[in-house]
């Protein structure tokens, strides 16, 4: 059938061959997606992802993407988010209603924090905090109306493990989900279904992606019907992930065992050597024995990645800190991790947490791929000018 030119641009019979094969994942870009005829538009449901409906519940791409994810966990299904606290509000709105109780750690993830926070104020659920080394302890502070545990291994910044068998049961026993932010060990270090959780969240922005460019998140699930409940909220509230930042992360992925190691070797090299300095008061990181929670790293994990903090004695200063992390030349200042760069954040920790009775200015350090050498001679040189 001849067409005129004009409709020659946008209407085409031709169609490449069959039988391409490569090792990349192919790209599909759709926002509409097209279907054989009304018979198949009527039949697919984008739940079963038996099919292709819109560009919003996946396509070829993104379908690899959760599959490959999910396996890595030891999970059946996932789902894909814009980034790692657009997926932990998809939990937070699929499985929570007004009158609900929410409980998270003391040392959760602050974004998770300010949004238990809005959860209290303008949703009518309320968020609770507890210790996170509170272990089965945690039993005596579920409510009736308690329906979701949140959970981090490590917390975010001070680095506490928790004991996540002991609170799992505890959820378990009175019919409440644990959800386990578990962005730290990659998925690699650390198997939270094996240990009871219920949904494992990831920040895929990290280790998954590698390269400091792109925003990701992810939800993995063992249950049909708990996935069905965050695919609804996925739906609704419009997640949506792009084609090309799916196939970044899975460019990732083949290396990110390798990359893991290397960042978790660095970081313990690293971390032993500030143990050793006077100017370093403690070193928090699980691997090491006075790490709160080290017992339960030491039998829950199989590595540790790159990111662990450093109290500061105490006969330092918040600008004398300021003016270490300052001139540090192999450390850029920002938040996020996983990538190739080492980062230095500091942190008000007394201001972030109720009961911290440590003195001392919290920093927190990332350990990129670069030289441990290289590194270690750049702290070196910024610590002997704090008491100048």
């Amino acid at each position: 059938m001849k067409h005129s030119p004009q409709t020659a641009l946008i209407h085409n019979e031709y169609t490449p061959p069959e039988g391409f094969a490569a090792f990349p994942t192919a790209i599909h870009h759709a926002s509409t997606v097209l279907f054989k005829d009304v018979a198949a538009m009527r039949s697919g449901d984008w739940k079963e992802k038996n099919a292709y409906t819109y560009g919003l519940h996946g396509t070829p791409t993104t379908f690899t993407l959760e599959a490959r994810l999910a396996q890595i966990e030891g999970g059946e299904f996932c789902l894909l988010a814009p980034s790692g606290l657009a997926a932990i509000a998809m939990v937070d709105f699929a499985l929570l209603k007004t009158g609900d109780d929410v409980l998270l750690p003391e040392n959760v993830y602050n974004p998770n924090r300010e949004l238990g926070r809005w959860l209290s104020s303008d949703f009518g659920i309320t968020a609770r905090y507890y210790d996170p080394l509170i272990g089965a302890a945690i039993a005596d502070l579920i409510q009736p109306n308690t329906k979701l545990i949140w959970t981090e291994a490590p917390g975010s910044v001070s680095m506490e493990v928790p004991d996540l068998p002991a609170i799992c049961k505890a959820a378990h026993d009175k019919g409440v989900l644990v959800a386990l932010d578990n962005t730290w060990s990659a998925g690699l270090a650390l198997r939270g279904f094996d240990h009871g959780v219920d949904i494992v969240m990831q920040a895929l922005t990290k280790y998954q992606s590698g390269g400091s460019d792109v925003l990701m998140g992810s939800l993995v699930t063992r249950d049909r019907a708990l996935n069905d409940r965050l695919a609804l909220a996925h739906m609704r509230l419009g997640m949506g992930v792009s084609p090309d930042d799916a196939y970044l992360v899975m460019r990732g992925l083949p290396s990110m065992k390798l990359r893991f190691d290397a960042h978790d070797a660095s970081a313990r090299k690293v971390a032993a050597w500030l143990k050793g300095r006077p100017e370093i008061a403690r070193v928090l990181h699980p691997a090491f024995e006075d790490c709160p929670g080290h017992e339960h790293w030491k039998r829950d994990f199989t590595g540790a990645g790159g990111l662990f903090s450093v109290l500061f004695d105490a006969r330092y200063s918040e600008a004398q800190t300021d003016r270490f992390v300052d001139s540090l030349k192999l450390f850029g200042i920002g938040y996020s991790w996983g990538g190739a760069n080492s980062l230095v954040m500091p942190y008000r920790i007394q201001g972030m947490r109720k009961q911290w009775a440590d003195a001392g200015v919290l920093v927190r350090f990332n350990i990129g791929l670069e030289d441990t050498s290289d590194l270690i001679a750049d702290l070196e040189r910024a610590l002997s000018g704090l008491d100048g």
